[in-house]
């Protein structure tokens, strides 16, 4: 069976924007101790221990009737490594929140049934099954009992049905082949994609399954993907959202990348498809767009399909369209054709004719709408902050929000004023106590004349008397935005709570300035954005309270590439420097990720193509091969589980950083992915971060 990546993290942004689905799996219960030590208290600043206080909220419905919010909190107890997740209920209007169950293990992915009654994933009694409970837990009735448990659950428009996810086995397992050799231990392959983010693929496949609701319990649903060999919900990030049930709940929906081997790895094409239970007959809905397309959604009217789009092959950071299909005409609109920002989160009003999505612009996330008939779009929500989700109701939207000092909470905003409120107040009790530095908005010119975005965090005691050392913060993806994201890694703030000013540029590549802005990386990794790096930390450090001679410059993913090619090339800006899961040998890069698409897109294609003028412009800018300039002390960091950049990358850095006497430290996770996610992992990290800046940008 594929051992899923643990997702414990909610919004890591500064990486590659998502990660796979979590696994889940029964918790003991123990207690959760989120309240802050006198010393803690005394101190007043953010720590790594304390980071992991936070309670993280995540699903969010709102009631049929508006009234009440249902919301999961997800606490994790450090001296264990262990979380466990529960339910919550508070009115709209807010007020106190009161647990919505009191089942053992963690109860997860709400969904209302009507007004009164709700579903939701426990494990409860071991595996992932679904209940049912009334809002006030007098009533809580098991609806599942599927072997193995369940992945995700969606409950039909008329009640009468509840399509699953589950993996089911499809081909030969080695000891299927070779039954005398029970011992044996070995993957054989025949072609690409081996292996995936963070697992090695097998015969297990997630399948969408469709029951009918009566008054007995759930046991075996009928698999609307009979002996097919791929994903529903898509690997690897298996999200439900994948997945949607027509109005009328005769068809489900759901998006499939129906490749396997060198075609998946090569290309991006996902389609739509809609498959109808009384014919029990599949059809592609989007087949003549050969990029991504995904998240269906109905209309309440059933005469429309939303759903969100990417036009160019192979390219896995294109605009993400909004469309929309009319079932009735089949005929197809690019809604958003005229906007020049990605879209994500649709949901429709009650009308039919109204769509509510997120969409980032400027370093920020706000909630917009668009009318179907007309395209015209308007903006609802204002500031420097990240709203990540939406939920429409009569008279009120409500959102998640966070921003670079304070975690998810959940917020309304009222449809005719747009005032917001904030509903929840989850970690309150640690604000009271906790400091927080502030957030500037910085513009400055590049190399080429245009304007970028840069966030500048300052220290929450900050003295401007003072010279303080500053970090430059290189971003990952490298199609992600800097926005007003709230990490529990990649935290802004807890970089400033250890007197650090942060320098995070919105350099070329990173979404919401615009397509043009987002597309000029792509083949030139080493060029326009290496420049927006250094304008952005030469402008800044020419504030007085910056200490020029104390410079640190830091990122993940792409960003680590960032950090290795700097480091080649920063001609003595920098002191040190910290390279999380970092390309550093395109070649050896090529041969070892698995989604090829991604490299012959970025970096051109194969190193092979000498023909290929962008594609040996960017091997020829490999990181490794300027490591004989490397003179800057680096720490270089990795899980071994990351399949997405393998940690040999960090390998083959450590060995150029020592081999030319550079001083370096090399932090492996074995049980880690292209995330660090397990508590006590991501404390030693921490830990390990601030002590080597401060080794060499503290110490006289």
């Amino acid at each position: 069976m594929r051992n899923l990546t643990i997702t414990l993290l909610l919004a890591i942004m500064g990486l590659i924007a998502c990660q796979p689905q979590q696994k889940k799996t029964a918790e003991s219960d123990f207690e959760f101790n989120i309240q802050l030590t006198e010393a803690e208290i005394a101190k007043g600043v953010l720590t790594p221990e304390i980071l992991w206080k936070f309670g993280r909220v995540g699903s969010v419905q709102l009631s049929p009737d508006g009234t009440n919010v249902l919301y999961t909190i997800t606490y994790y107890q450090l001296e264990t490594n262990k979380s466990r997740t529960s339910l919550f209920i508070i009115p709209v209007n807010g007020g106190e929140a009161q647990k919505a169950v009191n089942l053992s293990g963690s109860q997860f992915d709400p969904q209302w049934i009507d007004d009164k009654t709700f579903a939701f994933i426990s494990t409860h009694e071991g595996s992932t099954q679904v209940y049912k409970s009334t809002i006030n837990a007098s009533s809580v009735v098991k609806i599942t009992e599927v072997k193995g448990g369940i992945n995700a659950f969606k409950i039909s428009p008329d009640k009468q049905q509840i399509l699953y996810t589950a993996e089911v086995k499809v081909g030969e397992e080695l000891s299927d082949v070779q039954p005398d050799l029970p011992l044996a231990n070995a993957r054989i392959y025949t072609d690409l994609m081996s292996r995936h983010w963070d697992h090695w693929n097998d015969v297990y496949y997630s399948h969408i399954f469709v029951a009918p609701l009566g008054s007995t319990v759930v046991t075996e649903g009928k698999d609307i993907m009979p002996n097919e060999a791929w994903d529903a919900p898509m690997s690897p990030f298996f999200d439900a959202s994948d997945v949607s049930w027509t109005a009328d709940s005769k068809a489900i929906a759901y998006s499939c990348k129906k490749y396997t081997g060198s075609e998946f790895a090569t290309n991006t094409n996902s389609d739509i498809y809609l498959y109808d239970i009384t014919t029990q007959e599949t059809k592609n809905l989007t087949e003549k767009n050969l990029g991504y397309d995904k998240y269906p959604t109905f209309s309440p009217d059933g005469k429309y399909m939303a759903w969100q789009s990417m036009e160019t092959p192979g390219y896995e950071a294109d605009k993400e369209r909004l469309m929309l299909l009319n079932l009735e005409t089949s005929e197809t609109t690019y809604l958003t054709a005229n906007f020049d920002q990605n879209v994500s989160d649709m949901v429709w009003d009650s009308d039919s004719k109204t769509l509510y999505f997120v969409s980032p612009t400027k370093g920020t996330h706000h909630i917009y709408s668009i009318n179907i008939e007309s395209s015209n779009i308007e903006k609802y929500t204002e500031g420097h902050h990240d709203y990540q989700s939406v939920i429409v109701s009569s008279n009120t939207l409500v959102c998640k929000k966070m921003n670079h000092a304070m975690a998810t909470e959940i917020f309304s905003v009222n449809r005719e004023n747009k005032a917001e409120t904030q509903i929840t107040f989850t970690n309150k009790p640690i604000y009271d106590h906790i400091a927080m530095g502030k957030t500037e908005e910085r513009w400055v010119t590049t190399t080429d004349g245009k304007k970028m975005l840069v966030w500048v965090i300052y220290p929450p005691k900050f003295d401007s008397s003072k010279k303080y050392p500053a970090l430059l913060y290189c971003q990952g993806g490298p199609q992600s935005t800097v926005s007003q994201f709230f990490s529990f890694r990649w935290n802004f703030q807890i970089m400033a709570a250890n007197d650090y000013i942060i320098v995070a540029p919105n350099r070329r590549g990173v979404p919401s300035f615009g397509q043009e802005w987002t597309a000029q990386i792509s083949g030139d990794y080493s060029g326009q954005n290496i420049q927006d790096y250094l304008t952005a930390i030469d402008e800044i450090k020419k504030d007085e309270c910056i200490d020029e001679n104390r410079l640190g410059c830091v990122g993940a993913s792409y960003g680590g590439y960032s950090v290795f090619y700097l480091a080649g090339h920063h001609q003595k800006r920098f002191k040190a420097f910290i390279s999380h899961c970092g390309m550093f040998n395109f070649e050896s890069f090529y041969g070892a990720t698995e989604e090829t698409f991604f490299p012959n897109h970025d970096l051109g294609g194969a190193y092979w193509e000498k023909d290929n003028k962008v594609a040996q412009r960017s091997y020829a800018n490999s990181p490794h091969r300027f490591a004989s300039n490397w003179d800057t002390p680096i720490l270089i960091i990795h899980g071994e589980y990351d399949f997405r950049i393998p940690y040999t990358e960090s390998l083959q850095a450590f060995t150029a950083a020592r081999l030319n006497n550079v001083e370096a430290r090399l932090l492996i996770f074995p049980e880690e992915t292209h995330f660090v996610v397990r508590p006590q992992n991501a404390v030693l990290w921490q830990r390990e971060f601030f002590a080597w800046f401060d080794k060499y940008l503290k110490s006289n």
